[in-house]
C-alpha cells in the first residue's frame, strides 16, 4: 500500500505496507549514498532539517553540473564521510528516519531548493565558525543547521 504525504508543501510517496519505503526494494548506490549523507548530517533535526540538507546537495548538484553522490562524496564536502565508507555507514539506513532520508535521496531532482533560499553550504551552530561562512550572510536557519548561499 503507498501513501501519499504532503510535507513542507511536496508530495512524497511513502510504501507503508510494512512500515518502511525500502523493504523488499534493493537500494541503488547513489540513493544509499544520499539518504546516508542525509542522516549522518541532519537525523536529528527533523524532517525539516533532513529536507533542508537534501536541498543543499541538489543545490550544489544544479550549479556544479555534477551528480548528486558526486557531490556526497567529494572529499571535505560532508564531514559525515571524512575517513568512512559507505560500508561503514550503512548502518544509518536502518535507524526510525531512514525511510524520509531514503524518500528524499530518490526524489533529489524534485526537492524545492528554494525552501533553503537556494543555499548551497551550512552548518552547525554548535560549531566553531568555518572559514568560509566568516562574513558571509546566513539566508536561512532551520534547527541547529545555518545556511548560506556562496
Amino acid at each position: 500500500m503507498k501513501k501519499l504525504i504532503i510535507l513542507l508543501g511536496l508530495p512524497l510517496i511513502f510504501n507503508v505496507a510494512y512500515g518502511h519505503t525500502h523493504n523488499n526494494v534493493k537500494l541503488t548506490r547513489e540513493t544509499k549514498v544520499i539518504a546516508i549523507t542525509i542522516l549522518a548530517e541532519a537525523r536529528g533535526e527533523g524532517c525539516g532539517g533532513m529536507y533542508a540538507v537534501a536541498a543543499v546537495i541538489a543545490q550544489r548538484a544544479f550549479e556544479r553540473k555534477r551528480t548528486p553522490k558526486e557531490i556526497c562524496l567529494k572529499p571535505y564536502q560532508f564531514s559525515c564521510w571524512n575517513g568512512k565508507t559507505l560500508k561503514s555507514l550503512e548502518h544509518l539506513l536502518k535507524v526510525p528516519q531512514a525511510d524520509y532520508a531514503i524518500s528524499l535521496a530518490k526524489n533529489i531532482r524534485l526537492l524545492s531548493r528554494d525552501f533553503v533560499g537556494f543555499a548551497n553550504h551550512y552548518h552547525n551552530n554548535k560549531i566553531k565558525l568555518p572559514y568560509w561562512a566568516k562574513g558571509q550572510k546566513p539566508v536561512k536557519v532551520i534547527g541547529n543547521h545555518i545556511f548560506y548561499k556562496l
